[in-house]
């Protein structure tokens, strides 16, 4: 009762400040965010959001998303191990979630600009070269990521190249091959690679981006005539195999899986294709949920609501495309508390997901 009273609360109201409280960390520890900066000192916007709220991790960027010419959050090797470092001191217990996007070729954060080897060829190119040359490229990738303080990298791709007319996965090389034997072997070496070095990964992108035509970063793609089920194939291997730290479900829309939401946004998707056909029991990200695919058609709000009952357990917002609408975490977390509140979205599925993402934000300790 003294506890309570020095808060200059009364006894009843305490249960329910509290509980407040904790609902905003698990409403934190679901989120990825994006933000602009090259330092994270104990006062900055982006400690203050990963102290307060919990989390679950953040994502870096070498450009900035407005300054041409400007580092968002990678300016050199030296400047991005003080930054992984001080935002790791601002983690609860140091448990939190650095991602990248480090797949080689077109999609390599830690680029010869900065000062990096930036050399990496893209999957394409890696698939021919055989095993032995993927072996050493993808252990020089993860111990170059690992002495810079990141610890998870949102890849590989293991979307299968059958579309040729795909300008965002089979024009820029990011995928292994159309052979599902093929991209699970070579992703098989990435991820044993990013996994001797402490680095986590994520499959991408769920439940296969190449055989579409369009690109969900701009607008609605619509994949119902082109996906083929073998593109669910590496999913089930990798799976099977243990590898799958993480998953990330793409923004694609096709009808014969949902006839009326994106697969990001699809509990039959997500809950039904993911996890209980494919048997998959880990964390799910989002691609970024900015891209045009989903905030030209769903509201924030609609959005969130709809990525968590789906099933989705971490939701990234990269703050990366559009300048004008960066989100904050604040206004994440309050959103998901209402969500909450309202009964729109329940606790238990926030704690589920909550979890999920610290048991793996754990493993990149």
């Amino acid at each position: 009762m003294k506890k309570a009273l020095s808060l200059g609360l009364p006894l009843l109201v305490l249960p329910l400040f509290l509980h407040a409280l904790s609902l905003e960390r698990l409403a934190g520890g679901v989120l990825m965010v994006g933000f602009v900066g090259t330092e994270a000192p104990p006062g900055s916007p982006i400690c203050r959001a990963i102290r307060r709220y919990g989390l679950g991790g953040v994502i870096l960027f070498d450009r900035h998303p407005s300054r041409k010419g400007l580092a968002k959050n990678i300016r050199s090797p030296k400047q991005l191990k003080r930054l992984t470092r001080e935002l790791r001191a601002c983690a609860p217990e140091g448990r939190l979630l650095i991602a990248v996007d480090q797949e080689g070729g077109v999609v390599q954060r830690l680029g010869k600009r900065q000062g990096f080897r930036g050399d990496y060829p893209r999957p394409a190119v890696v698939a021919k070269q055989g095993r032995d040359s993927a072996t050493r490229l993808y252990d020089r990738m993860g111990a170059e990521l690992a002495a810079a303080g990141i610890n998870y990298n949102l890849a590989p791709v293991v979307d299968l190249a059958l579309n040729p007319r795909n300008r965002v996965i089979v024009g820029w090389g990011r995928s292994y091959g159309k052979d599902p034997a093929t991209v699970v072997r070579y992703a098989s070496i990435f991820i044993d690679m990013m996994h001797r070095h402490g680095i986590l990964t994520a499959l991408k992108h769920f439940p296969g981006h190449g055989s579409s035509t369009g690109d969900t970063h701009k607008g609605f793609v619509d994949v119902t005539m082109q996906w083929r089920p073998e593109e669910l194939e590496p999913y089930r291997h990798l799976i099977a195999s243990g590898r799958a730290d993480s998953v990330m479900v793409a923004h694609l829309f096709n009808r014969r899986l949902d006839s009326r939401y994106p697969a990001s946004l699809s509990a039959r998707t997500v809950k039904g294709l993911l996890r209980q056909k494919l048997g998959y029991r880990g964390v799910v990200i989002t691609d970024d949920l900015q891209m045009g695919a989903i905030a030209r058609h769903y509201s924030l709000e609609e959005t969130i609501r709809l990525a968590l009952n789906a099933g989705d357990d971490l939701l990234l917002f990269g703050n990366q495309l559009d300048p004008k609408k960066i989100v904050s975490p604040a206004r994440l977390v309050q959103m998901i508390v209402t969500l909450v509140k309202e009964g729109k979205v329940s606790c238990t599925r926030l704690q589920s997901a909550a979890k999920r993402v610290r048991d793996l934000a754990e493993r990149g300790r």
